[in-house]
């Protein structure tokens, strides 16, 4: 009885990492990086910088009014939300 318990515990703490990693790669139904580019070229953002699949979106650093923010965009709509950023 130990023993399952113990490979069952290790089995959930395998599949929680597999998943979590699966959240920092672009899924198939992403729209390609360019066009999380251009959506934030469209929305006013300059100086963009580190483009990565973050957390189940792209994620970014950019200026935006002369304000250095984080910027997510929504990888299936393009939403782009933003919040302020500390270099």
């Amino acid at each position: 009885m130990k023993t399952t318990t113990i490979l069952l515990a290790a089995a959930l703490l395998a599949g929680g990492s597999a998943s979590a990693l699966a959240e920092d790669r672009p899924g198939a139904d992403w729209m390609p990086l360019d066009k999380a580019s251009q959506r934030l070229t469209e929305a006013g953002y300059r100086d963009v910088t580190k483009i990565e699949a973050d957390d189940g979106a792209w994620e970014a650093r950019a200026t935006k009014d002369g304000l250095r923010v984080k910027v997510r965009i929504d990888p299936i709509s393009g939403a782009v939300t933003a919040k302020p950023h500390k270099d």
